[in-house]
């Protein structure tokens, strides 16, 4: 592989694979939050926010962590300004203390913060303003959860960026670069030394959600669940009940940071313990394990750059799918298998998987996004056993295109802009509208 393609592979996986504390929507609106009062120099005495559609979608269901059990747009935004500390980004509220949410409940029962929603802007849109005295300053975030794009202060732009830059390309990756055939040649030559600094953290963060998830009593106990239908699970339902569980801690507020994947924490869940699980089942050891984590990561964000961030398209279906072509990669490099047969296997597992259930709905990050997980996962990996014994759907099935790279593509058109009206109804109905 080139020199430029290898960093181009491995910058995007420094990207994407960011750690996070809770959903991504409502720590972004936190992370604007606290950067507002960065801004602004000292405590607000009233905040403003505005935001897009997807937005007000997924906080209203979820739980804030370390809110003490608080969900909305509100909450997010005041405890970021309260007890936020910006230079942690993703992970801005990791250390609230139980002053600072007795000061929350105290502002918000003073309506000290407002929401605005705001139509014809990108599906990731924030803006934060805040005030006090004659002073003012306001945080916009644009497109990714930690992307600051504007921040002004008293009328005066004070820093602005523009996301079509070079030197931005080439710290986070250009993701219109790579390829099913890319990403494999990636995998197997990947210096162990790049990939596992980035990679153990996900596997250290992720299954430590998940097996909190699988020992308390968080959500709908999706994962428990799964466990409890036998008692002797085999593999596949452990791989299931892992990735669930991890997501039914988060959605309810579990104080404990992820490793997210296309800006999404229950996605980098999906992606990492499904591979993981099989590791441990199958005894794959570290190596292996890491090249089909990095496989399964970048397959993901291949998938998700034709859908984008936010839509109404569930994307737990991209990372579970990632995550099957990770676990072929491990079952296959074990064997013996050439990257001629290992390509063949993980495009029929990305065709029958988005074939099957691309296009499930996303209505907001709460409770149930476990259990569709779930459902994903099962899916995928019943993809990945269809394509291993050669039975893959066929060109003009539906979307199933003439390869697996017009088939992401086509299917990533359907939930960019055939389902743009699903969100926007899904969206009414939630607001009552």
């Amino acid at each position: 592989m080139k020199q430029a393609d290898y960093a181009n592979h491995l910058n995007i996986l420094r990207h994407e694979l960011q750690v996070a504390l809770g959903c991504t929507e409502p720590i972004a609106i936190a992370y604007a939050g606290a950067k507002a009062r960065e801004a602004l120099g000292r405590m607000p005495e009233s905040c403003h926010i505005q935001c897009s559609g997807n937005i007000v979608k997924n906080v209203k269901g979820v739980v804030v962590p370390n809110s003490g059990g608080l969900r909305g747009i509100e909450v997010a935004a005041v405890l970021g300004i309260v007890g936020g500390d910006a230079k942690r980004e993703l992970a801005v509220l990791e250390g609230v203390t139980d002053e600072d949410r007795a000061e929350v409940r105290k502002l918000l029962a003073e309506k000290f913060c407002t929401c605005e929603l705001v139509k014809g802007v990108e599906n990731l849109y924030i803006v934060a303003e805040v005030k006090a005295g004659g002073d003012s300053a306001s945080v916009e975030i644009q497109g990714q959860h930690n992307n600051i794009t504007k921040i002004v202060r008293n009328g005066k732009v004070v820093f602005e960026k523009h996301s079509d830059g070079v030197d931005s390309q080439e710290s986070e990756g250009d993701e219109e670069a790579i390829n099913l055939r890319s990403i494999i040649e990636f995998a197997g030559s990947a210096e162990i030394k790049d990939i596992e600094p980035i990679l153990a953290n996900q596997i250290k963060c992720n299954k430590a959600i998940s097996e909190e998830g699988l020992c308390g009593e968080w959500g709908v106990q999706a994962g428990k669940s799964l466990l409890a239908l036998s008692q002797e699970p085999d593999v596949r339902l452990k791989a299931r009940a892992a990735a669930a569980a991890g997501s039914d801690a988060r959605m309810s507020g579990c104080p404990m940071p992820v490793v997210i994947n296309s800006g999404s924490g229950n996605q980098g869940i999906t992606v990492t313990m499904p591979v993981v699980v099989y590791s441990e089942e199958y005894g794959m050891g570290d190596e292996l394990t890491y090249r089909a984590l990095a496989l399964a990561n970048l397959a993901a964000v291949h998938q998700k750059k034709y859908i984008g961030r936010l839509s109404a398209y569930c994307g737990v279906v991209s990372a579970a799918t990632g995550a099957a072509c990770g676990v072929a990669y491990m079952l296959m490099r074990r064997r013996g298998a050439s990257d001629e047969e290992i390509y063949h296997v993980i495009c029929g597992t990305i065709i029958n998987s988005i074939c099957t259930i691309g296009g499930m709905v996303c209505d907001g990050a709460k409770s149930s996004c476990a259990t569709k997980i779930s459902v994903a996962v099962e899916n995928a990996l019943l993809g990945m056993e269809l394509a291993s014994a050669g039975h893959v759907f066929q060109p003009g099935e539906g979307l199933t295109m003439d390869d697996a790279e017009a088939t992401i593509c086509a299917v990533g058109r359907m939930g960019r802009e055939g389902m743009r009206e699903t969100d926007i109804e899904i969206l009414n109905i939630m607001l009552g509208n």
